[in-house]
């Protein structure tokens, strides 16, 4: 297995981890927790399982914002704009690689655990208008309408179309 793997200097931020392939599950977090190559976390891992079950030659786990923190209570106060600006760019080099990726929202209802994530998501859409992808989601919505987390997914989980255009307008 090959990896896909891009973090800063001094690993407190991690921008892709994830496998080679042509036809790659890309998944979209809110922030990664300490998975590397070969030492994947339990969400991670169900990212693994969920593409493989779905047909996908791999997977590649993409977050929101790229601050490492395995609690979520423990990210930013407030956005590290240069460290966004690297993710995003980094976010857009992968998907660049593919035609019409399909792109997993499983965010679960953090992206309300820091007011800026939400700004995150618009700038990534705004980035990503030029490309032609086909957003998803995998399981049902939670009560709130976010996208479901990875991590309390069954691997039978149905992919569904996801208009993340609405979405981010009832934020």
């Amino acid at each position: 297995m090959e990896w896909i793997y891009t973090k800063n200097e001094n690993n407190t931020a991690r921008y892709v981890l994830g496998t080679v392939g042509k036809n790659p599950l890309i998944c979209f977090g809110i922030n990664p927790s300490t998975a590397a190559p070969e030492n994947l976390d339990n969400t991670v891992k169900s990212v693994q399982r969920i593409a493989h079950h779905n047909g996908y030659d791999s997977w590649i786990m993409l977050n929101l914002y790229p601050q490492r923190a395995t609690n979520p209570n423990d990210m930013h106060r407030s956005c590290d704009v240069a460290a966004l600006q690297d993710n995003i760019r980094e976010i857009s080099r992968i998907i660049q690689q593919y035609d019409q990726p399909d792109l997993w929202v499983a965010w679960g209802t953090l992206i309300k655990k820091r007011p800026y994530l939400q700004h995150c998501l618009k700038q990534l859409l705004t980035e990503l208008a030029g490309q032609t992808c086909n957003w998803v989601t995998i399981g049902e919505l939670t009560k709130q309408g976010h996208p479901h987390h990875p991590l309390y997914l069954r691997t039978d989980s149905t992919i569904k179309p996801f208009d993340i255009l609405a979405y981010v307008e009832q934020l």
